[in-house]
């Protein structure tokens, strides 16, 4: 007989995406309405993801088809997998490296930084908040309320202040996963497995850009969206409106 456990994960992650839905629904469009203010002024908005697979939200925003051309990721090698794993998990753990990120990205004043990180409490995620706040700087975050306040303040992945990121930044995306982020059991295995907040983080911030382009269309602005390049005419719509962020957008 073959495994049931690709159906318990697929009910697992749809009802963590309804929950999501529910719960966050306030939440998400407050974040929509600082993206599209910052939009509305022909500004970036930044993401950030320090940590691990937390970069993936910062990707999953930029450069991404049917996303905004407005996104300018921070893609920082010190806490990207592909610099090394366990390097990347010692950086992330470093006091002052986030400022140090934020800083190289010269980020100023009524700026908007969204800050993706599972856990919400590395030092690069909180140096990160703490020097934005300092610069002036909005941020949205996107997190587990859940797994910060169930890690003990002892931590060695918790920053020096044992502060959390969903106590600092001025709008909350809560992604509700679960201590440990794996949500399988196998009967025999300690450990769970089949992670979820990849999908969590995912859902939350495409929500989110998609309710600010709904936003801004229902004022009579047409935000630039990228199209994918693989599809047909996906080049020639994207020229249009490559100049209008080259040299402004660090990655692109």
């Amino acid at each position: 007989m073959k495994s049931t456990l690709t159906g318990q994960y697929l009910s697992k992650i749809t009802e963590h995406l309804n929950r999501l839905h529910d719960e966050e629904l306030d939440n998400i469009h407050k974040a929509a309405e600082l993206v599209a203010s910052q939009i509305k002024k022909d500004r970036l908005v930044f993401a950030y993801g320090p940590g691990g697979h937390s970069n993936l939200g910062s990707q999953e925003l930029f450069f991404r088809a049917g996303g905004l051309m407005h996104i300018s990721a921070i893609l920082d090698e010190g806490t990207l997998l592909s610099s090394g794993a366990l390097r990347s998990m010692a950086i992330e753990r470093t006091p002052g490296y986030g400022k140090i990120v934020i800083n190289d990205y010269n980020l100023k004043e009524d700026d908007l930084l969204i800050i993706i990180n599972a856990y919400g409490i590395n030092s690069a995620t909180i140096d990160a908040v703490l020097e934005a706040d300092k610069l002036g700087v909005k941020t949205i975050g996107v997190t587990s309320v859940e797994h910060a306040i169930n890690t003990p303040d002892d931590h060695p992945a918790r920053h020096p202040s044992k502060k959390n990121l969903h106590d600092l930044v001025n709008v909350v995306l809560d992604s509700k996963v679960g201590v440990g982020d794996a949500i399988i059991g196998i009967e025999g295995l300690e450990q769970r497995v089949a992670a979820v907040s990849t999908f969590a983080n995912a859902f939350l911030l495409n929500a989110m850009a998609a309710e600010a382009i709904n936003m801004l269309v229902e004022e009579g602005i047409k935000p630039p969206i990228w199209m994918s390049g693989n599809a047909t005419g996906g080049d020639e719509w994207n020229a249009q409106f490559i100049d209008q962020f080259k040299g402004k957008i660090k990655k692109l």
